[in-house]
């Protein structure tokens, strides 16, 4: 079966309760994706992989017992194919590159729009992201970069499209055609260097532009 078309069952490891809610209320309108088990420690992570079969774990940075970057060395020697994404308010690049390193497939950082978790998700499992982060002040390995030059336009475009959108309901929201909208994200495209959505969405999460302007 094609992987895009697997409901995403998620397992969350976080010692926060308030960030596992606010998980569970991101995730619930969600029909392709469920949370099939939470712990709190991270020396829980690996019998709860066995018991609840995830094929994607969320995974915090700091837990007591093991430690987020510890059990990621253990998940990928034990479970090479479970999908990992850390999400962590650790907002440091040098923990970032750290986790990527070690196996996990994105980093979402504090600053990641709640909104964008689950098209994120999607993504990651359907292969479209590969060793990203979001919602970082800084990338991992880089300075925080200059200002793209991106109109207003287009800087509506690029938040819809960091949100999750399409271009189907960013042309409905906007009152534009999609082959308008196609046309300013061509724009968008060339001005951050970037080849395509994902990477477009990554850059404005880590530089702060969904931040920055209103919807």
């Amino acid at each position: 079966m094609n992987e895009t078309l697997r409901p995403i069952r998620v397992l969350v490891a976080d010692d926060h309760g308030l960030i596992r809610e606010a998980i569970r209320l991101a995730l619930a309108p969600e029909r392709d994706i469920s949370i099939v088990a939470e712990v709190e420690r991270g020396d829980e992570v690996m019998r709860r992989i066995l018991e609840s079969r995830p094929n994607l774990l969320i995974l915090d940075v700091k837990m007591p017992g093991l430690d987020g970057l510890e059990v990621l060395d253990l998940v990928r020697a034990e479970h090479p194919g479970l999908k990992t994404a850390m999400l962590s308010a650790v907002d440091d690049p040098q923990v970032a590159e750290q986790a990527l390193q070690r196996g996990a497939v994105a980093y979402l950082g504090k600053r990641i729009d709640p909104a964008a978790l689950a098209p994120t998700l999607r993504q990651i499992m359907s292969g479209e992201i590969s060793v990203q982060t979001f919602g970082l002040s800084h990338k991992p390995g880089a300075g925080s970069g200059p200002d793209p030059g991106l109109s207003r336009r287009e800087t509506e475009i690029l938040k819809r499209v960091a949100a999750g959108r399409s271009n189907r309901e960013i042309a409905q929201e906007l009152w534009l055609s999609e082959h308008t909208v196609k046309y300013h994200l061509t724009n968008v495209y060339r001005k951050l260097g970037v080849s395509g959505r994902t990477d477009a969405a990554r850059y404005a999460y880590e530089h702060a532009i969904a931040d920055r302007f209103s919807a």
